[in-house]
């Protein structure tokens, strides 16, 4: 199982052929929430935390992009502020270029439908994820977010689907709406149930079936 594109070749391919490359160091903003769009980026090579700022001060998890993703698109389609931050997890390298690239690129209408149908994805993770909240617990919210990282950016071996996980503890509990000890249980139970095998940044799914049903609350 290879890594996808989601965001689609026209319309990567238009913002590389006028972007330029850029490496960002583990930790550093690519951008920041409140800051006004003048740069898209496609992400070539690592992981990047969408993150945002909850009422109270609290950093939430929204999401996370790898390699073939462009981000920071909607603030360059609408002129409105950033509405979250963008932070390497990892070291990562991305093609930066100017907003009005991507508006220009919009113009080709194979990169406007690319660009259509990233968004009714995001649309339909943002309902997916309303509808987990109310109907799952931890077990379920963690085993959906495993699921969503093994078909986007796993990859097959002889014992599984192997997965990179860039994010901490601490931000693998943000992004599935759990305190940081519910989702060490969560992970431990899925162990225990042969559903995956962790180590340091590391994530094997054993049992992608059995996983999908926990995250379908019928296991």
């Amino acid at each position: 199982m290879c890594a996808t594109t989601p965001s689609g070749d026209r319309l990567a391919d238009a913002l590389r052929a006028e972007g330029r490359r850029v490496r960002f160091r583990r930790g550093q903003a690519m951008f920041t929430e409140g800051d006004l769009a003048d740069r898209v980026f496609v992400v070539e090579r690592g992981w990047v935390v969408i993150t945002s700022i909850a009422p109270g001060g609290r950093e939430i998890v929204l999401g996370l992009r790898g390699p073939g993703d462009v981000i920071g698109d909607l603030s360059a389609l609408d002129g409105a502020p950033r509405s979250a931050t963008a932070l390497a997890a990892g070291e990562v390298e991305a093609t930066v270029a100017r907003s009005s690239v991507l508006i220009h690129a919009l113009s080709d209408a194979a990169a406007a439908m690319e660009l259509l149908r990233v968004l009714a994805i995001r649309l339909r993770d943002a309902d997916r994820k309303r509808l987990e909240f109310a109907a799952l617990d931890t077990l379920g919210r963690v085993a959906w977010r495993l699921h969503e990282l093994s078909e986007r950016f796993g990859e097959d071996t002889a014992d599984g689907i192997e997965v990179d996980l860039p994010l901490s503890q601490e931000q693998l509990a943000s992004w599935c709406g759990a305190s940081r000890e519910a989702t060490v249980k969560a992970l431990a139970a899925l162990r225990t149930l042969g559903c995956v095998s962790t180590g340091r940044r590391k994530l094997l799914i054993r049992d992608p079936q059995a996983l999908l049903r926990h995250a379908q609350g019928a296991a």
